[in-house]
């Protein structure tokens, strides 16, 4: 896929000191504004495009943040990291989801290999990794998009307070369940990537990939009868599950990111660990057909195209349909991970990539 041009992503002071810019995980489109989120902090981030005389999109500023605690409650509170790695927007709502991963400490450059070792034993659970937001979308006093804790009888809510996360939901899985204990870069459970059409949610696994095919979540989410600030799932189709795994075979790659566009699910995709490339997007038509296949194969996963990526760097990490704005056809925008030194620009942005999807 050829890279058409690039547009700037203007942040804040605070936001390039977190290093939220350096770390884009997530992104959506919202008429002239962007939803993006990082991996690093547990805010949510709102972008507002200029324009140039013919109405085209020259870049994105307006930097504005909401702490994720200001709207939900957080199971290890405000000052620990969400590892937002999601994005979704349907039917006036905005979610955000973490990656329920587990972490193995990194080795420290310089450590002695006692400590190394020592390090690379520890595995971390953070509690703000395992939830699932849904926030309410409002129109602000300037017009543009706001994700508020309260919009009339509309909530914002949360999944994943009290031992109920999308995880929780796999400790039975026969497929699922005995990857729950295993770190996310070593092929753990990760979640990279969510969509929202109609009533359901579509999350994507960067991992585990099992013997080849990539993972996907459907769950129906729905408000808490007893707390409209919690939610709970809900049976997905006819039978009591509360969700559905999908098994795709997109080459041996896992998923980085998903994004809806009309009835059919873009998907980005990459390695499970931690590597570099290739990446590529596929496209699963009919997502949202009620009794959407259970295993799908390469053949019924047409490649759209595949996106550069770097040498340790630029690792393409969040996708977003672009309707209007950008001219005639349908783009995708694509955001980057540890971008390199030629995206980050002197005002303090960073440089996102505009594609022109194939017909």
């Amino acid at each position: 896929m050829i890279v058409e041009r690039q547009v700037e992503l203007r942040f804040g002071l605070e936001s390039r000191e977190a290093g939220t810019h350096t770390n884009l995980s997530a992104v959506r489109q919202d008429g002239r504004c962007l939803w993006v989120a990082g991996d690093e902090t547990a805010t949510i981030e709102r972008l507002t495009a200029t324009l140039d005389g013919d109405g085209l999109v020259t870049g994105y500023e307006g930097h504005t943040t909401v702490a994720l605690a200001d709207l939900v409650d957080l199971p290890a509170g405000p000052g620990e990291e969400a590892d937002i790695e999601g994005l979704a927007r349907g039917n006036g709502w905005l979610w955000a989801i973490g990656s329920h991963s587990l972490k193995r400490k990194k080795i420290k450059p310089g450590q002695s290999g006692a400590k190394a070792r020592k390090r690379l034993a520890s595995v971390v659970r953070e509690d703000n990794r395992f939830v699932l937001a849904r926030l309410p979308l409002a129109a602000g006093a300037d017009g543009l998009p706001e994700v508020v804790r309260e919009d009339g009888d509309r909530t914002a809510a949360v999944l994943g307070l009290h031992s109920d996360s999308v995880t929780d939901l796999l400790a039975d899985d026969p497929h699922l369940a005995p990857f729950l204990s295993i770190p996310s870069k070593d092929n753990g459970i990760d979640i990279e990537g969510i969509a929202a059409h109609r009533d359901r949610l579509y999350i994507g696994l960067r991992g585990p990939v099992l013997r080849g095919w990539a993972v996907l979540v459907e769950i129906r989410p729905g408000t808490d009868p007893d707390d409209p600030r919690r939610l709970r799932p809900l049976p997905v189709g006819d039978g009591k599950a509360l969700y559905r795994t999908h098994f795709l075979d997109l080459g041996g790659l896992g998923i980085r990111d998903l994004c809806p566009q009309g009835d059919d699910l873009l998907i980005l995709t990459g390695p499970s660990m931690d590597l570099d490339g290739p990446v590529r997007v596929h496209r699963w038509p009919g997502i949202a057909e009620v009794d959407a296949p259970e295993v799908v194969p390469a053949e019924d996963l047409p490649r759209v195209g595949d996106l550069s990526y770097g040498d340790g760097d630029d690792h393409p990490e969040g996708l977003a349909v672009l309707d209007g704005l950008h001219g005639e056809g349908t783009r995708l925008m694509v955001v980057y991970d540890s971008p390199s030194s030629k995206r980050l620009t002197a005002g303090g942005g960073v440089l996102a990539d505009v594609v022109r999807l194939p017909e």
